[in-house]
């Protein structure tokens, strides 16, 4: 259960970085206040994971499934530029997210 609770955090992480972006230094209320409200659903679901399972693995899959997944919002749905390099340290936040989980 804890790790189904981590990969949610996780997720509530790709959507307040989005909303971040989306309320434009906070000036926009609504991507704001979704900023706020996922933060906190990110961060309590982190915690309780972290009752369980070690802070290194849960801080490293979490703050992995957000890079990764701005990441991929920001190519899709922002324009950002998509690259080689891009792709390859996307792969490699993947790969480190995947040994983290076999070595758990």
């Amino acid at each position: 259960m804890a790790w189904i609770a981590l990969i949610v955090a996780g997720l509530f992480e790709i959507v307040w970085a989005f909303s971040m972006k989306q309320s434009d230094g906070f000036t926009r209320l609504w991507p704001s206040l979704i900023t706020f409200v996922t933060v906190i659903l990110s961060f309590g679901l982190l915690a309780w994971s972290m009752r369980t399972l070690p802070l290194g693995t849960a801080y490293m899959v979490w703050t992995g499934i957000g890079a990764l997944g701005a990441f991929v919002i920001g190519v899709l749905f922002l324009g950002e530029a998509v690259s080689a390099f891009r792709l390859v340290a996307a792969g490699l936040i993947v790969s480190g997210l995947l040994m983290m989980k076999l070595a758990s």
